[in-house]
Protein backbone atom coordinates (compact mmCIF):
# COMPACT_ATOMS: atom_id res chain seq x y z
CA UNK A 1 0.00 0.00 0.00
CA UNK A 2 1.65 3.23 -1.17
CA UNK A 3 1.37 6.68 0.49
CA UNK A 4 -0.50 9.46 -1.30
CA UNK A 5 2.20 11.90 -2.41
CA UNK A 6 -0.31 14.70 -3.29
CA UNK A 7 -2.84 14.87 -0.53
CA UNK A 8 -5.67 17.34 -0.98
CA UNK A 9 -7.32 19.29 1.85
CA UNK A 10 -10.63 18.07 3.07
CA UNK A 11 -10.36 15.08 0.75
CA UNK A 12 -10.55 17.26 -2.38
CA UNK A 13 -9.17 16.06 -5.69
CA UNK A 14 -6.91 18.01 -8.05
CA UNK A 15 -8.37 19.43 -11.24
CA UNK A 16 -7.81 16.64 -13.79
CA UNK A 17 -7.05 19.23 -16.48
CA UNK A 18 -4.39 21.20 -14.61
CA UNK A 19 -3.39 19.03 -11.72
CA UNK A 20 -4.02 22.05 -9.39
CA UNK A 21 -6.27 22.14 -6.39
CA UNK A 22 -9.54 24.11 -6.71
CA UNK A 23 -9.62 27.46 -4.87
CA UNK A 24 -12.37 27.58 -2.24
CA UNK A 25 -15.17 30.04 -3.04
CA UNK A 26 -14.90 31.41 0.49
CA UNK A 27 -11.45 32.78 -0.33
CA UNK A 28 -12.91 34.93 -3.11
CA UNK A 29 -15.57 36.23 -0.73
CA UNK A 30 -12.98 37.15 1.89
CA UNK A 31 -10.75 38.87 -0.67
CA UNK A 32 -13.73 40.79 -2.02
CA UNK A 33 -14.74 42.00 1.44
CA UNK A 34 -11.18 43.06 2.22
CA UNK A 35 -10.99 44.99 -1.04
CA UNK A 36 -14.31 46.71 -0.36
CA UNK A 37 -13.27 47.65 3.17
CA UNK A 38 -9.96 49.00 1.87
CA UNK A 39 -11.65 51.26 -0.68
CA UNK A 40 -14.10 52.55 1.91
CA UNK A 41 -11.22 53.30 4.26
CA UNK A 42 -9.32 55.19 1.58
CA UNK A 43 -12.44 57.07 0.53
CA UNK A 44 -13.07 58.30 4.05
CA UNK A 45 -9.55 58.89 5.34
CA UNK A 46 -7.13 59.51 2.50
CA UNK A 47 -6.75 63.19 1.62
CA UNK A 48 -6.96 62.48 -2.09
CA UNK A 49 -10.46 61.03 -1.74
CA UNK A 50 -11.86 62.90 1.27
CA UNK A 51 -15.27 64.52 0.80
CA UNK A 52 -14.01 67.81 2.23
CA UNK A 53 -11.54 68.02 -0.64
CA UNK A 54 -13.96 67.27 -3.46
CA UNK A 55 -17.34 68.35 -2.08
CA UNK A 56 -16.87 71.01 0.63
CA UNK A 57 -19.69 73.31 -0.64
CA UNK A 58 -23.41 72.65 -1.05
CA UNK A 59 -23.72 73.94 -4.62
CA UNK A 60 -21.93 75.50 -7.58
CA UNK A 61 -23.75 78.79 -6.94
CA UNK A 62 -22.32 78.89 -3.43
CA UNK A 63 -18.80 78.33 -4.79
CA UNK A 64 -19.28 81.03 -7.41
CA UNK A 65 -20.43 83.48 -4.76
CA UNK A 66 -17.31 82.82 -2.70
CA UNK A 67 -14.87 82.97 -5.60
CA UNK A 68 -13.32 86.45 -5.54
CA UNK A 69 -12.71 88.21 -8.84
CA UNK A 70 -12.66 91.89 -7.77
CA UNK A 71 -12.90 94.05 -4.66
CA UNK A 72 -16.69 93.88 -4.92
CA UNK A 73 -16.55 90.09 -5.22
CA UNK A 74 -14.37 89.88 -2.11
CA UNK A 75 -16.90 92.03 -0.21
CA UNK A 76 -19.76 89.91 -1.54
CA UNK A 77 -18.15 86.67 -0.39
CA UNK A 78 -17.38 88.08 3.05
CA UNK A 79 -20.86 89.60 3.27
CA UNK A 80 -22.51 86.24 2.80
CA UNK A 81 -20.78 84.94 5.92
CA UNK A 82 -21.78 88.05 7.90
CA UNK A 83 -25.36 87.71 6.69
CA UNK A 84 -25.56 84.03 7.61
CA UNK A 85 -24.38 84.80 11.14
CA UNK A 86 -26.24 88.00 12.00
CA UNK A 87 -29.11 88.58 9.57
CA UNK A 88 -30.57 85.33 8.30
CA UNK A 89 -32.56 84.52 11.44
CA UNK A 90 -34.87 87.52 10.93
CA UNK A 91 -34.61 88.18 7.20
CA UNK A 92 -34.34 84.45 6.36
CA UNK A 93 -31.64 82.77 4.26
CA UNK A 94 -33.71 83.55 1.16
CA UNK A 95 -33.98 87.27 2.00
CA UNK A 96 -37.78 87.03 2.07
CA UNK A 97 -38.19 88.19 5.68
CA UNK A 98 -41.17 87.38 7.87
CA UNK A 99 -44.55 88.81 6.90
CA UNK A 100 -45.60 91.81 8.98
CA UNK A 101 -42.52 91.65 11.20
CA UNK A 102 -39.21 91.63 9.34
CA UNK A 103 -39.27 93.09 5.82
CA UNK A 104 -37.82 91.31 2.82
CA UNK A 105 -34.43 92.24 1.41
CA UNK A 106 -34.90 90.45 -1.91
CA UNK A 107 -36.23 92.96 -4.41
CA UNK A 108 -36.92 95.51 -1.65
CA UNK A 109 -37.19 99.19 -2.58
CA UNK A 110 -35.21 100.19 0.54
CA UNK A 111 -32.38 97.91 -0.54
CA UNK A 112 -32.25 98.82 -4.23
CA UNK A 113 -32.21 102.60 -3.78
CA UNK A 114 -29.42 104.22 -5.82
CA UNK A 115 -27.29 105.23 -2.85
CA UNK A 116 -26.63 103.08 0.24
CA UNK A 117 -26.45 105.78 2.92
CA UNK A 118 -29.86 105.16 4.47
CA UNK A 119 -29.10 101.46 4.73
CA UNK A 120 -25.73 102.21 6.32
CA UNK A 121 -27.41 104.35 8.97
CA UNK A 122 -30.04 101.68 9.51
CA UNK A 123 -27.42 98.97 10.07
CA UNK A 124 -25.22 101.15 12.29
CA UNK A 125 -27.93 102.29 14.70
CA UNK A 126 -30.91 100.02 14.06
CA UNK A 127 -34.49 100.90 13.27
CA UNK A 128 -37.78 100.57 15.09
CA UNK A 129 -41.42 101.40 14.49
CA UNK A 130 -43.59 101.17 11.40
CA UNK A 131 -42.15 101.17 7.91
CA UNK A 132 -43.45 100.40 4.45
CA UNK A 133 -41.44 98.10 2.18
CA UNK A 134 -42.69 97.31 -1.32
CA UNK A 135 -46.09 98.66 -0.31
CA UNK A 136 -46.42 96.34 2.70
CA UNK A 137 -46.53 97.47 6.34
CA UNK A 138 -44.01 96.21 8.87
CA UNK A 139 -43.62 97.07 12.53
CA UNK A 140 -40.61 95.31 13.97
CA UNK A 141 -37.26 96.37 15.35
CA UNK A 142 -33.67 95.88 14.28
CA UNK A 143 -30.82 96.24 16.79
CA UNK A 144 -27.81 98.50 16.21
CA UNK A 145 -24.62 96.88 14.89
CA UNK A 146 -22.30 99.88 15.32
CA UNK A 147 -20.28 98.37 18.16
CA UNK A 148 -20.28 94.80 16.89
CA UNK A 149 -19.48 95.04 13.17
CA UNK A 150 -16.54 96.83 11.55
CA UNK A 151 -16.80 99.17 8.58
CA UNK A 152 -15.56 96.32 6.38
CA UNK A 153 -18.18 93.88 7.70
CA UNK A 154 -21.04 96.35 7.27
CA UNK A 155 -19.88 97.21 3.75
CA UNK A 156 -19.60 93.50 2.97
CA UNK A 157 -23.05 92.52 4.21
CA UNK A 158 -24.70 95.47 2.47
CA UNK A 159 -22.87 94.60 -0.74
CA UNK A 160 -24.09 91.02 -0.43
CA UNK A 161 -27.67 92.18 0.14
CA UNK A 162 -27.74 94.90 -2.55
CA UNK A 163 -25.98 92.89 -5.27
CA UNK A 164 -27.33 89.39 -4.66
CA UNK A 165 -28.42 88.04 -8.06
CA UNK A 166 -30.18 85.09 -6.45
CA UNK A 167 -32.55 87.61 -4.87
CA UNK A 168 -32.98 89.68 -8.03
CA UNK A 169 -30.91 92.52 -6.56
CA UNK A 170 -28.41 94.42 -8.70
CA UNK A 171 -27.61 97.64 -6.82
CA UNK A 172 -24.09 99.03 -6.48
CA UNK A 173 -21.64 97.65 -3.89
CA UNK A 174 -20.91 99.49 -0.63
CA UNK A 175 -17.37 100.44 0.33
CA UNK A 176 -15.85 100.50 3.83
CA UNK A 177 -15.04 104.18 3.22
CA UNK A 178 -18.74 104.97 2.74
CA UNK A 179 -19.55 103.21 5.99
CA UNK A 180 -16.75 105.04 7.80
CA UNK A 181 -18.05 108.40 6.60
CA UNK A 182 -21.56 107.74 7.92
CA UNK A 183 -20.15 106.29 11.15
CA UNK A 184 -18.31 109.56 11.79
CA UNK A 185 -21.35 111.69 10.87
CA UNK A 186 -23.58 109.78 13.30
CA UNK A 187 -21.04 109.32 16.11
CA UNK A 188 -22.69 109.58 19.52
CA UNK A 189 -26.14 108.52 18.37
CA UNK A 190 -27.72 106.21 20.93
CA UNK A 191 -31.27 105.77 19.60
CA UNK A 192 -32.59 103.70 16.74
CA UNK A 193 -33.82 105.39 13.59
CA UNK A 194 -37.42 105.54 12.51
CA UNK A 195 -38.35 105.09 8.88
CA UNK A 196 -39.68 108.65 8.78
CA UNK A 197 -36.33 110.05 10.00
CA UNK A 198 -34.36 108.14 7.42
CA UNK A 199 -36.63 109.23 4.59
CA UNK A 200 -36.05 112.90 5.53
CA UNK A 201 -32.29 112.60 5.00
CA UNK A 202 -31.19 113.46 1.44
CA UNK A 203 -30.32 110.20 -0.33
CA UNK A 204 -26.79 111.34 -1.24
CA UNK A 205 -25.80 112.17 2.36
Amino acid sequence: MSADLNPTPNGGDPDPGTGQLPVPVLLFVVLGLLGYWGMRHLDGHAGGFHARVYDPYPSLAYVSALHPRSDADVLFASGRRVYDIYCSVCHQPTGQGITGQFPPLAGADWVLFDTPYRKIRLVLDGIQGPMVVNGQNYNGAMPPWRDLLTDEEIAAVLTYIRANPAWGNDASPVSPEQVGTIREQTAGRVTAWSAAELLQIPPNQ
